[in-house]
């Protein structure tokens, strides 16, 4: 085993792969851009090395920089967790070449499984069944299109390099595919620095299951079961679980088979996946997707599902070191059976309510979930700062027990108890969406979420998160040590000569939300603390966790504001008579600018590019109209509702008649 391991990633895989080192008895060696100079990962490890500034690209994708680090702490290998490099075959080779180990399979099988086109056709030839589509790397737009014209509409656009659903489109109809297939291009060159793209049939009502893959250095390969992961957002995993309850143990069986072909035929190493699209109706008629060449962010459900005779619950960074330094694996494939259920739920910083875009700010409280059948892998620590650089999953929150049933309630339990004040996150969503009924009953697609997204967003806000904010104001406004005679007029009660108490009103906002004013009446109970908020509405009290002006209950947060309806006023007069201040939907980077002052466009024309978290969002004219201000330009960095553009209506021609009414 290695004396020194660098961790060449962030955020909770770092930190959950410095917990097996130390475990292990091995140091760890943290890398860290500015941006995460006071990072959890940093603090956890023996010891950190700064890599570079904040963008990912001069510091995490940096190649020289992480060879620096590792010679200059002494490292024999690297860790690449996932993401980033974990993928990089160039990587790899820049590790052996400078004589460190690269936990993860060989350079060869990166390379070839990391083209999805070569992929395909290599485990075509090994007897696995693909999807079909487009043949031939570097095929040009009109052959795409060509491509998928024979296939027939709809479609999936994938890039070729890379993977986690980025640049991935669905088309549905020939109208939209050149655009799409640029947005895809441009996705795919920004997350992976190759725009090569594939087209496949769209498999209708899909689901997404993998196979979980362990090989050693000497021609053993075995796999641990199967993962469900069609629980997808925008092709993203959301949800995933251990085993499915789609398969029998017949076509479990040949599944697992297929996916040791798979290995084996790119010569793989270590831990990897195989991923396959199965049609809900046929399970039996499956389909290799893709391999990916590393450890997946679900590994936990595997690792907590199954079990290996003799040795128990398997951690596979463990066993990534182990067959890293030469270790054979002592189990065969009769020794690896399922014992119970895991579920796990990704906690990302997007807001459902937004159509899942990314969101940011400081983490001002955290309460992480823990207790019996329940683990949690997390990056966060309070005061950290969630940007627009890196990707938003934040943390994972994992369910155990000896049946699906049972650790479904557990993860639902565990999400009710995850607080991150400050970022709004995905955790009360998920914690719905755990109990919608065709998640209990098993009955999963990867476009569920999509379909169901509207009835399982907290929207509207519940009254009593106003009552909460309108007791924090109160209470702000009290006198902080009153003591002896106080004055009446000092004290926010509604106190009033020669009447009985009027009560007080705050008037409150959320973001997205109608303004709201709230009235705390003189015989209104309330307990507000610095961290929790105690409240009575109707007869029902609700206790929230309090962060300044924000408040959380059951995995839900909100960011309620003071409403100035002076400053509301005046918006309003911006927006009348048609001109429109087109805003950013989310923190991020401005990757695209289509027009400039003057040009005149059409309504639902695409005019601007915002990108946050690896996603793009298009900003489109609301109307036909004429561009009368544009604040920012490529590579602009803008705040969440900053002005990015303003769009004012095509005024008639001089002397043209009025329409009629």
């Amino acid at each position: 085993m290695f004396d020194t391991v660098l961790v060449a990633n962030r955020g909770e895989i770092a930190v959950r792969v410095i917990r097996t080192l130390r475990s292990l008895g091995v140091r760890s060696v943290a890398v860290f851009s500015d941006a995460d100079v006071d990072a959890r990962h940093v603090r956890e490890a023996d010891t950190a090395v700064r890599i570079g500034p904040a963008a990912a690209s001069r510091s995490y994708l940096c190649v020289d920089r992480l060879l620096e680090a590792a010679a200059l702490t002494g490292a024999q290998a690297v860790h690449p967790g996932y993401g980033f490099l974990a993928e990089n075959a160039a990587f790899a080779r820049a590790c052996a070449d400078a004589g460190l180990v690269f936990v993860g399979p060989p350079e060869s099988a990166i390379d070839l499984m990391g083209d999805k086109i070569r992929a395909k056709e290599t485990v075509r030839a090994a007897g696995v069944p693909v999807v079909p589509g487009s043949s031939g790397s570097w095929l040009s737009d009109a052959q795409l299109a060509d491509a998928a014209g024979e296939i027939g509409m709809p479609v999936l656009l994938k890039p070729s390099a890379g993977g986690g659903g980025k640049g991935m489109r669905l088309v549905r109809t020939e109208s939209a595919l050149l655009e799409e297939i640029a947005a895809a291009r441009r996705e795919a060159r920004s997350s992976f620095g190759d725009d090569t793209l594939l087209v496949e049939r769209w498999v209708d009502r899909p689901r997404h299951i993998e196979i979980q893959v362990l090989a050693d250095t000497h021609g053993h390969v075995v796999h641990l079961g199967e993962r469900e992961c069609s629980l997808q957002r925008r092709h993203q995993k959301i949800i995933e679980e251990a085993p499915s309850v789609l398969l029998d143990d017949a076509t479990r069986a040949a599944m697992g088979e297929a996916a040791v072909q798979a290995a084996r035929s790119c010569g793989y190493a270590g831990a990897g996946t195989v991923e396959f699209i199965v049609p809900g109706r046929d399970p039996s008629s499956y389909f290799f997707m893709e391999m990916n060449t590393r450890l997946q962010v679900e590994h936990p459900v595997t690792e907590l599902a199954v079990s290996i005779a003799g040795t128990g619950h398997p951690d596979l960074v463990e066993w990534q070191l182990r067959v890293a330094s030469g270790e054979k694996l002592p189990f065969a494939q009769a020794d690896i059976t399922f014992t119970g259920h895991a579920v796990e739920a990704r906690v990302c910083a997007e807001d459902p309510a937004r159509g899942f875009l990314p969101s940011g700010g400081t983490v001002l409280a955290l309460r992480e979930p823990e207790g019996d059948g329940v683990r949690t892998d997390s990056g966060l620590s309070e005061g950290t700062e969630v940007g627009s650089l890196y990707d938003p999953l934040l943390s994972k929150v994992i369910a155990h027990g000896p049946d699906r049933a049972t650790a479904l309630r557990r993860l639902r339990a565990a999400l009710a108890q995850t607080v991150t004040l400050g970022v709004p996150t995905n955790a009360g969503f998920l914690r719905r969406l755990l109990a919608h009924p065709a998640v209990v009953a098993g009955d999963l697609d990867t476009g569920l979420v999509e379909r169901e997204a509207d009835g399982l967003t907290a929207d509207p806000v519940p009254p009593e998160v106003y009552a909460a904010a309108a007791a924090v104001r109160q209470a702000e406004l009290a006198p902080s040590a009153p003591a002896g005679w106080v004055d009446p007029f000092s004290v926010p009660s509604g106190w009033r000569l020669g009447g009985e108490p009027a009560p007080v009103r705050h008037a409150l906002r959320v973001a997205g939300q109608d303004p709201v004013t709230y009235e705390v009446r003189p015989e209104d109970r309330f307990r507000v603390g610095p961290d929790r908020v105690t409240v009575t509405v109707e007869g029902v009290t609700h206790t929230f966790h309090r962060a300044g002006s924000w408040l959380g209950r059951d995995g839900d947060s909100w960011h309620v504001r003071d409403h100035d309806p002076v400053e509301a006023a005046l918006r309003g007069a911006a927006g009348a008579g048609g001109v429109d201040a087109l805003t950013a939907p989310m923190p991020g980077t401005v990757t695209v600018v289509k027009v400039a002052v003057g040009d005149e466009v059409t309504a639902g024309q695409s005019l601007l590019v915002v990108e946050a978290m690896k996603m793009e969002h298009v900003i489109s004219a609301p109307h036909d109209g004429t561009v009368t201000e544009l604040d920012v330009a490529p590579g602009s960095t803008v705040a969440m509702d900053q002005v990015l553009a303003v769009l004012a209506p095509l005024l008639a021609p001089a002397g043209a008649p009025e329409e009629e009414s």
